[in-house]
């Protein structure tokens, strides 16, 4: 076929890049050339629109193990030669068109960026946006989420142990579906994406490739229409068992250190990986598609390169090992084929039965090399006027705070997520701590033991359990702070997935982010990247939590614009000992409650103004990074100390919340009083102002507690009481009663069987 600058288009390359593509090469490509670039290109492999940016955010940091982006996932030191791998990716776009294949498959991506590090997968999390729940559409995208993500991970066997849930209108078209995996692996038993070692053969390993996802990286590269669902075959089909296979014949096979250089085969395919690893390598590739094991018949060249069929790995092997490699997978009754060998040009080669289909520097394919990087116009969105223009005191103050929480306590933002978490299992593996006794981060056990196929959770033989490593791991972003004010709503996102994990006995360790935005070329949502970037940034460099990698996802859209501007960060930290965690709920009755940081009279963006007040914009709540450090450093030398019984930090729904969310697990009670004047009820109990905490401690120890304080605000609430709410000397009515209805409020509105519009 003739290819010219329109072909160029409907791949989704600008006429630039086309002349761009032309001098590279020297010639015009062809087409399997041009889908080769076209997915490359595409801003979901290239971070061609971002990449500038994220080169400001902090990548090094003393633990780190490798460097920011060198490898599939970040990696960092947790002590006694163990190191922990984690990252977050998107996979919004699939899931707002196929949602059960499109979560499912998301969560069968990640771990594998986990595992072909040489890593075992131990966790997973995630973080879900959706429209309005009362919509029949958003329960149809939800139940179809939540069961994707609950099949693959239940039956590949890795628990899922938190996350995130928020629902607002502006996610009604575009929902953001962010899957993290965090894995522990030996130090030095790192498999890098790297091809090197000429006449080193490359061997295809995993299921056969079919049509399914082919084009899928450029599919998530624009934005959802009401043509998307023309383009469900950009949606891959995954098979958790043949995943489950996968992880095991791989950690196998690296054992026997004939494995060069392995790399998931993610968005984009063969291409993808075979570019990546020679390009990181300096070496080229002699790749006879033909050779590729394939599920369909007569696939052309470009549909091969192109398919993102699950589960499937790319290996480079030492030469004359070959044999020793494909028994493996043999034995685990997975496909592997020798599909080519390294060459040492630099030029990657790809032949159909002996033809010559494609050739293209491999260089010149990928992020870092030549694939464009752009530095697109931004201004400040005509929206944040009106941000700045409210005014509190219009807002009267409710005369039944009461009739208030009993609202709050119930919306879906707030309400507990017991409806998506039951199913998912939480407990395969026996290394989840935070089951039974939560804690604001998960607390997952860190130790492993060698095992001759890879390695165990678990104590090794004769440890004492309580003894064992542990991490605490989060994902958190309150995008509606972040739509208020990028920069600040960045670090808000950055300081509470902090404060999460000292709150939880842990100490930060670094951070894998999931950027999801709106289309980059409106200057407006540009703007919001560019300066969420930077709040981020400089949270990061100050809570000491370098970015290790990512995933940035832009063109999140709904018919009247952007989504919420939403930077999901997943941080995780660490526990010396799994029996220095600290749990949120309260002990036992006659404790003392106190409210560590301060009171301030502040309602902006809090869940209260937003859903119950009907208030879309308003500024982003209190924060001050320094009141964040200080609040955090005093928790956790609160914990380290034994002072504190139980914390739990405040966010969505405000104070109220944050102490009925501490009564609920064990069904105590409170009874508490305002203590700061000067502050609107509806600020001190509903509002969402940040660096805050409730701690319960032993009478005998309040004394000590105190001293321990040092320069840090605090205010003394009250006691832990037997199973009733009491506020401001107000009975508020038993605690069971308001468990009801935050357990039950999702469960009810998908009980309500809404058809879709």
């Amino acid at each position: 076929m003739e290819i010219s600058a329109k072909t160029a288009a409907q791949l989704r390359l600008t006429p630039e890049e086309f002349e761009l593509i032309k001098q590279k090469l020297g010639r015009t490509p062809n087409f399997t050339e041009l889908c080769a670039f076209s997915a490359m290109w595409s801003e979901h492999c290239s971070y061609k629109n971002s990449i500038k940016w994220l080169k400001t955010l902090p990548r090094e940091g003393k633990k780190m193990l490798v460097k920011a982006g060198e490898e599939n996932a970040g990696l960092m030191d947790i002590g006694d030669g163990f190191g922990v791998v984690f990252k977050i990716e998107s996979h919004n776009h699939p899931s707002a068109i196929e949602p059960f294949q499109g979560a499912a498959t998301g969560v069968g991506g990640i771990h594998r960026d986990i595992f072909t590090m040489g890593a075992r997968p131990i966790a997973s999390l995630n973080s879900l946006r959706f429209g309005n729940l009362k919509e029949g559409k958003t329960q149809h995208l939800l139940s179809g989420v939540v069961h994707g993500i609950g099949h693959y991970g239940n039956c590949f066997g890795v628990p899922t142990v938190g996350g995130e849930i928020y629902f607002e209108d502006c996610y009604h078209t575009n929902p953001l579906v962010n899957a993290m995996s965090v894995g522990i692996l030996r130090n030095g038993e790192t498999i890098s994406a790297t091809a090197k070692g000429t006449g080193n053969p490359v061997i295809f390993v995993g299921s056969a490739t079919g049509k399914d996802g082919i084009g899928g990286a450029s599919f998530a590269s624009a934005d959802i229409t009401g043509e998307s669902t023309k383009e469900l075959p950009a949606v891959q089909v995954g098979d958790p068992f043949q995943e489950k296979k996968l992880l095991e014949a791989c950690l196998e096979v690296i054992k026997t250190g004939a494995i060069v250089g392995m790399q998931d085969m993610g968005a984009a395919g063969i291409i993808c990986s075979t570019s990546e690893m020679s390009a990181k390598g300096e070496v080229g590739m002699h790749i006879d598609l033909d050779k590729v094991p394939a599920r369909q018949q007569n696939m052309k060249a470009w549909e091969l390169l192109l398919s993102e069929s699950q589960e499937r790995m790319l290996m480079v092997v030492e030469k004359g090992r070959e044999a020793e490699v494909v028994r493996i997978f043999e034995k685990w009754d997975l496909p592997a084929a020798e599909i080519g060998h390294v060459t040492d040009d630099g030029i990657l080669r790809f032949y159909m039965n002996g033809e010559l289909e494609a050739e293209i520097p491999a260089y010149e394919l990928v992020l870092g090399g030549g694939a464009p990087q752009y530095d697109r116009p931004y201004k400040e969105p005509a929206y944040l006027a009106k941000i700045k223009s409210f005014d509190p005191s219009a807002i009267p103050e409710p005369g039944d705070l009461r009739a208030v929480a009993e609202q709050l306590v119930a919306l879906p933002n707030i309400a507990s997520k017991r409806w998506v978490a039951v199913q998912y299992d939480s407990t395969v593996g026996a290394a989840n701590s935070s089951t039974n006794q939560p804690s604001d981060a998960a607390v997952v056990l860190a130790k492993v033991s060698e095992r001759s196929e890879g390695y165990e959770r678990g104590p090794a033989s004769g440890q004492d359990r309580s003894s064992v490593k542990a991490l605490a791991v989060t994902t958190d972003c309150n995008s509606r702070y972040v739509f208020a004010d990028p920069y600040k709503g960045a670090m808000i996102a950055v300081a509470e997935a902090a404060r999460n994990i000292v709150c939880s006995g842990g100490q930060p360790l670094g951070v894998t982010n999931c950027l999801n935005f709106g289309n980059p070329y409106e200057p407006e949502v540009y703007y919001q990247f560019v300066n969420a970037i930077k709040g981020m940034g400089d949270a990061c460099r100050k809570f000491d939590t370098p970015v290790t990698g990512g995933n940035v996802s832009f063109y999140n859209q709904h018919p009247g614009g952007a989504v919420y501007p939403t930077p999901t960060i997943g941080m995780v930290g660490l526990l010396e000992s799994v029996k220095d965690k600290m749990t949120l709920n309260f002990k036992e009755e006659g404790d003392v409650i106190f409210l560590l940081g301060k009171s301030n009279d502040d309602i902006n963006s809090s869940e209260y103004l937003h859903k119950i007040k009907g208030v879309e914009y308003s500024p982003a709540p209190h924060f001050e990074v320094e009141e964040e450090v200080l609040l955090q450093e005093t928790v956790a030398k609160l914990i380290r100390e034994k002072l504190i019984d139980s914390a739990h930090d405040v966010s969505e729904g405000g104070l109220f919340i944050t102490l009925a969310e501490s009564a609920f697990p064990g069904g105590l009670g409170f009874d508490v009083k305002a203590g700061k004047a000067g502050v609107r009820k509806d600020a001190y109990w509903f509002g969402e102002s940040q660096s805050r905490v409730v701690v319960s401690v032993s009478p005998d120890k309040a004394a000590a507690f105190k001293k321990a304080l040092g320069s840090l605000p605090y205010e003394e609430l009250g006691v832990v009481t037997e199973g009733s709410f009491k506020v401001d000397g107000a009975k508020w009515g038993n605690v069971s009663d308001w468990k009801e209805k935050y357990d039950h409020a999702i469960e009810n509105y998908m009980n309500q069987l809404v058809e879709m519009e």
